[in-house]
């Protein structure tokens, strides 16, 4: 089974920076792999007879979260990187996806992506990813539970618990956080993964025009990024018997403040 991975480097620190367009500056900025497309790489690397390939977009530092899925297991690797494609919403990320898989990956089986990325939280790339290559999709998936040859059994979460839902093949599949760990690089992995050279492909390479990319193919923009105030507030009532300290609690959710 031929399988694609599809992998975001995002920023790990509270430090975020913007520009004037709004769009977040990662250059220089610590950065770790999308938590949730570690699950992704995790389910792929569980699917026994399976080659895998990990694709990213963004600048030459997010080759390093294509080495770390690299060293976990993971057979090849793919990074877009081109100043087209700056500033990209979910839409533009999307056709850039579609595109290179389409031009250098048509024959995949399945596509395993993060259901959110920890920097934007849309949960839209892998649903749109799907309708720009005609094939199924299934979101909020915990585990693929059975790979047969022309579909997979897999694990979803919904409202009140979970549900099985079977996905013809070729899909994209949209990963939670999962019930199984995810495995740690080995020491063989790593060294692989140095010596691996990770093609790197622009606009030109995938036959895109620019006005479906980045900045210019966004049909959303970012108005305005804030940090939201905080409204909680914190009191301590010593003294208290249990019985007495479990009636203001009751109070304080009705709204009502016996000690104002």
């Amino acid at each position: 089974m031929k399988i694609v991975v599809c992998v975001k480097q995002v920023p790990d620190t509270a430090d975020i920076k913007w520009s004037e367009n709004n769009t977040l500056i990662r250059e220089g900025a610590e950065s770790v792999v999308n938590p949730y497309d570690l699950y992704a790489t995790e389910t792929a690397l569980r699917i026994e007879d399976s080659h895998i390939t990990a694709i990213s977009m963004g600048p030459m530092q997010a080759q390093k979260a294509l080495k770390e899925v690299l060293a976990m297991g993971v057979n090849d690797a793919i990074l877009l990187s081109d100043r087209y494609f700056v500033g990209a919403d979910t839409a533009a990320t999307s056709n850039a996806l579609a595109a290179a898989i389409k031009t250098k990956l048509s024959d995949f089986d399945l596509i395993l992506c993060g259901q959110y990325a920890t920097d934007g939280d849309t949960a839209q790339t892998g649903p749109s990813l799907a309708q720009k290559l005609g094939v199924a999709v299934a979101t909020n998936v915990k585990s693929i539970e059975k790979v047969e040859e022309d579909k997979v059994i897999v694990r979803k979460a919904v409202d009140d618990g979970t549900m099985r839902l079977e996905v013809k093949l070729p899909a994209v599949i949209c990963m939670l956080e999962s019930d199984y760990p995810v495995r740690l690089p080995s020491i063989s992995g790593r060294m692989k993964a140095q010596d691996y050279k990770i093609p790197v492909l622009t606009a030109g390479d995938i036959n895109i025009k620019a006005d479906y990319i980045g900045f210019m193919g966004s049909p959303t923009q970012v108005k305005k990024v804030f940090h939201p105030e905080s409204k909680r507030e914190n009191k301590i009532y010593d003294e208290k018997t249990a019985e007495e300290a479990a009636n203001l609690i009751i109070e304080k959710i009705r709204g009502v403040d016996l000690y104002e």
